[in-house]
């Protein structure tokens, strides 16, 4: 079934006219056209084939309407979010951290004692966050949101590095963060950063099947 899958390709193409993502949208679209063809070998009608295009993916126009206003979230603004967002967490953890050491407040130390003893749900949420970043970048941007995921993620990780290379250093002192500071605790942490980027990047994948 060519006709359809050229008929609708060259649609698109013409109304992108000369979105910025042009030739990345059109080879997503086309790799989601020959999943469908593939499903559909049944199909010997150009018209059906064409139907069964549209009811999956949407029209043409509808497709250029949603990239077109895709357009108002721009790459650098998304990564500068999710940049912000992680510098707002690893901020207020330290801050936490730091007030609870140097203050006796009873208030901050039910906080601290209460985080502490669940360190396994927090990195859960973390990871939750990383894999919306992925998740939101491909969705808002697809085939086009590799480059910027993976220097959004390298971005958004200094903060977390700084903070292991200070702790191991001991920068900063290791008391602070009793009861975390075990070698258990440790080779977590250093195993929950080594996958931050494959959750990353499945939510990302995830996110651009959305898109579509």
């Amino acid at each position: 079934m060519v006709r359809p899958k050229s008929k609708f390709l060259n649609a698109l193409a013409r109304g992108l006219g000369d979105h910025l993502e042009k030739d990345n949208i059109l080879r997503e679209y086309e790799a989601h056209i020959d999943e469908i063809l593939l499903e559909s070998l049944d199909c010997n009608d150009e018209e059906e084939m064409m139907n069964r295009l549209v009811s999956r993916l949407g029209s043409p126009d509808e497709i250029v309407q949603m990239w077109k206003e895709e357009l108002s979230v721009t790459p650098s603004n998304m990564k500068w979010l999710f940049i912000l967002l992680n510098i707002v967490l690893f901020c207020g953890g330290s801050l936490l951290t730091l007030v609870h050491n140097l203050y006796e407040w009873d208030w901050i130390t039910k906080v601290w004692n209460y985080l502490t003893a669940i360190p396994t749900l927090i990195a859960f949420l973390y990871m939750f966050f990383w894999a919306l970043l992925g998740y939101e970048i491909g969705r808002g941007f697809g085939h086009g949101g590799r480059r910027l995921l993976r220097t959004t993620f390298l971005l958004s990780l200094i903060p977390n590095l700084t903070l292991m290379i200070l702790t191991v250093f001991e920068v900063i002192p290791h008391g602070w963060f009793a009861p975390l500071l075990t070698k258990t605790f440790i080779v977590a942490c250093i195993v929950f950063t080594m996958v931050l980027y494959p959750i990353s990047w499945l939510g990302y994948r995830w996110g651009r099947k959305a898109s579509i």
